[in-house]
């Protein structure tokens, strides 16, 4: 038997490289997809010392041209791909008053968290469709709490975040006959580098009762779900938001 196999974008760093690890030490090779022309120092190293392949592909996934050639990368590398972990995501790029949200920030965070994650995750799956094998199936979409909860400072990212939770509930409603676990995590308020600028704020927040587990979320416990979610002991669950906050989003008096 083969090892299972498992894409992620954005996986070389933060949340996504939380995730590579994590599949990686429960058995799947792994291809990492980002933006730079070659993985980050110790990426491969670190992958690797784990028993698994890893592979890595330049892309970014709001130029739907580039999506053949990461599919074709990963068949290449492995064979076969039994789960895709959409990672890859911007934040606003400039927080402020949504009557000032210019067109082409908003076009920015649509056409990364959703068009092409969407368009990405359409490919993948009819990968997945036209293969046969021993290992569970699995398209995993990151989106975050902000997919609910609004914040008006930062309305582009929410939006696309929204969209894509649709996405997921439509793709988990084509693909549940077929055996192909489609799931959503939402995480909250997680240690990365898209929050660093904000640190100081979210600490006197959570200090302050916002998150109820009174801690930061961190990378490794959405890696923890992920590979969770990709062994396929869970595949009754299918079309499942999880959310991985500290039961921040939890409605509350």
């Amino acid at each position: 038997m083969t090892r299972p196999a498992a894409t992620i974008t954005g996986g070389a760093r933060g949340i996504g490289l939380a995730c590579a690890e994590a599949l990686a030490d429960a058995g799947f090779d792994i291809l990492v997809a980002d933006l730079a022309d070659n993985p980050a120092d110790g990426l491969s190293e670190n992958i690797t010392a784990r028993g698994v392949k890893f592979a890595y592909v330049s892309c970014d996934i709001a130029d739907l041209s580039g999506h053949a050639a990461l599919v074709d990368a990963a068949l290449h590398s492995f064979g076969h791909i039994d789960c895709l972990v959409n990672n890859a995501g911007v934040g606003a790029v400039v927080r402020g008053d949504l009557l000032d949200l210019k067109p082409d920030n908003f076009d920015r965070a649509l056409g990364i968290n959703l068009r092409g994650t969407v368009f990405l995750s359409q490919a993948v799956a009819k990968v997945m469709l036209r293969q046969s094998g021993d290992h569970a199936r699995s398209i995993i979409t990151i989106t975050s709490v902000s997919a609910e909860m609004a914040s008006p400072e930062r309305s582009e990212y929410c939006m696309s975040k929204a969209g894509l939770s649709m996405w997921v509930k439509n793709l988990a409603l084509r693909l549940a006959p077929e055996d192909i676990g489609v799931f959503e995590l939402r995480p909250g308020i997680i240690r990365t580098d898209m929050t660093a600028g904000v640190t100081a704020k979210y600490d006197a927040l959570i200090e302050g009762g916002l998150v109820p587990a009174r801690r930061w979320g961190e990378a490794a416990d959405i890696g923890a779900m992920v590979a969770a979610l990709a062994a396929g002991r869970l595949g009754f669950s299918t079309g499942s938001i999880i959310n991985v906050d500290g039961a921040l989003s939890v409605p509350r008096l």
